[in-house]
């Protein structure tokens, strides 16, 4: 058995009514499923489910659906076991819909929905000599329209786009994105904030975002060389980088999400603070998602960070956050303006104000 890779020292969706989730190295195929109606009147069991005795049916009754109230059901279909030897990071369905991909620190594996037994190796990274690894896989997806390309990215910062018509198994990449690193903002934590801990694809498929420790970015597929847009997350917290090393909160990892038009970029924050980008009027908000402003029709206000000087009202300390509330996991609706965030233990599900 090979151990677990601490990236720590190298760094000094849905498939129409099913759900696929990872459990540390194992993929499970959900069926989700909504009931709000329940069959009345069968002929060979009584109201309480019993069977009774077919010489006392005299009558044939024809069973009808009464309602009741709404039941959301999840049932496991299909397991796909023994292909990682890693923690999976990232599962993405192909537009295919016939294979996905499930990748882990070193390797990513293409797998066809119907054989759980038997996967396709398309991404090794692991070297002959683990003293030789400097990098882990860290998010991987698939291109929302073209089934042969994918994208994956690195600790290190840079992000791979691969054509699987090229060779079976995608060692060398098609395109290769990376953002030279400025001299000057270079400190000890440089490698570990450049990890990127998500990577997504627009809807269009034209573009590619990818999150890191600070900053979320927008790439052109057609330039490798640097980001067309980069959006400050908590830029607030470069000087607090020490003290979240030594608790470890350097090492989460944010996700981001497209809304449906690719014109607004969310990813979360501390607080339970999560943030929303508008790439056209690059206008930004900071929201707050707790039990307080989760009640039905309550209107999220925005939320600001005072870093010094005199803090207003309405304002937080950037010294009072609460580090251990954070929101890593980000949703949003395909077609609606519906978001879910999940802040720790609980998800909270906001839409577009209704009048």
């Amino acid at each position: 058995m090979e151990e677990d890779i601490d990236t720590r020292k190298i760094n000094n969706s849905f498939l129409r009514d099913h759900s696929y989730a990872t459990e540390d190295k194992t993929v499970k195929l959900w069926k989700v499923s909504e009931r709000d109606k329940r069959p009345e009147g069968y002929n060979l069991k009584d109201e309480e489910g019993r069977l009774r005795d077919p010489a006392t049916i005299t009558t044939l009754r024809v069973p009808v659906l009464r309602p009741m109230d709404l039941m959301v059901e999840a049932t496991p279909r299909r397991v796909f076991a023994n292909a990682h030897t890693y923690h999976i990071n990232s599962i993405s369905v192909n537009s295919d819909y016939e294979t996905y991909m499930s990748a882990d620190d070193l390797r990513i594996n293409l797998w066809n929905f119907e054989i759980t037994n038997q996967s396709f190796n398309i991404v090794d990274i692991k070297p002959a000599n683990m003293e030789e690894l400097t990098e882990v896989i860290t998010a991987a997806e698939f291109h929302p329209h073209h089934c042969n390309t994918f994208v994956y990215s690195s600790s290190k910062g840079t992000i791979r786009l691969c054509d699987m018509r090229a060779s079976a198994l995608c060692d060398r990449h098609t395109k290769f994105f990376e953002e030279p690193e400025d001299p000057s903002n270079r400190s000890f934590f440089s490698e570990i904030i450049s990890s990127i801990s998500d990577v997504k694809f627009s809807h269009s498929g034209r573009y590619i975002m990818t999150r890191d420790y600070l900053t979320v970015k927008v790439w052109d597929l057609n330039m490798e060389n640097r980001p067309i847009e980069t959006y400050q997350v908590h830029d607030y917290l470069r000087s607090k980088l020490c003290s979240l090393y030594e608790n470890d909160c350097i090492f989460d990892k944010f996700e981001c999400v497209w809304n449906g038009s690719d014109s607004v970029i969310m990813t979360g924050s501390y607080n339970n603070f999560f943030r929303m980008f508008d790439r056209n009027t690059k206008r930004d908000v900071t929201l707050e998602a707790s039990r307080e402003n989760s009640k039905p029709r309550a209107i999220l206000k925005p939320r600001k960070v005072c870093v010094g000087g005199k803090r207003r009202k309405d304002e937080i300390s950037v010294d009072s956050l609460d580090f251990s509330k954070k929101i890593l996991h980000t949703a949003w609706h395909p077609s609606e303006n519906i978001i879910a965030v999940a802040a720790t233990n609980n998800l909270y599900i906001f839409q577009d104000k209704v009048n």
